[in-house]
C-alpha cells in the first residue's frame, strides 16, 4: 500500500483524525499543541498522527491535502484545516458542531 492510499485509509476508516507533530501530550509544535488544545477542549476523541515518526507520512499528508502546513485536521474523511482554521471555526462554534456529528 502506498503513502496516498494508507493515509487515505486512516482518513476514511477513522470519525476524527489529526496530523501533527509530535503527541497530544507532548506536542512537537506551537500550531500542533493549539490544534490538540482545542479539540480537548471540544472532548473530541480523535485519532493522533505524529508526522515526525515517518518521513513518507509527513510529506504524504502535505500532497494528500494539497496543504502545505502541520497540523492537519480531519473530519469525516473531509479536510478541515490547520491550527488557524481550527480557531476560527471554534470560536464561530462550527468546530463543535462538526465534531458533535462526527461521533
Amino acid at each position: 500500500m502506498d503513502i496516498q492510499e494508507q493515509i487515505k485509509q486512516t482518513v476514511i476508516g477513522n470519525p476524527v483524525v489529526l496530523y501533527m507533530k509530535g503527541s497530544p501530550k507532548f506536542p512537537q509544535c506551537g500550531f500542533s499543541s493549539i490544534a490538540t488544545q482545542i479539540l480537548n477542549a471540544c472532548d473530541a476523541q480523535y485519532v493522533a498522527i505524529d508526522v515526525l515518526q515517518d518521513d513518507a507520512v509527513r510529506e504524504g499528508i502535505k500532497q494528500y491535502a494539497n496543504w502545505p502546513t502541520i497540523p492537519q485536521l480531519y473530519i469525516k474523511g473531509e479536510f478541515i484545516g490547520g491550527a488557524d482554521i481550527m480557531r476560527e471555526m471554534y470560536q464561530s462554534g462550527e468546530l463543535q458542531a462538526l465534531l458533535k456529528n462526527a461521533r
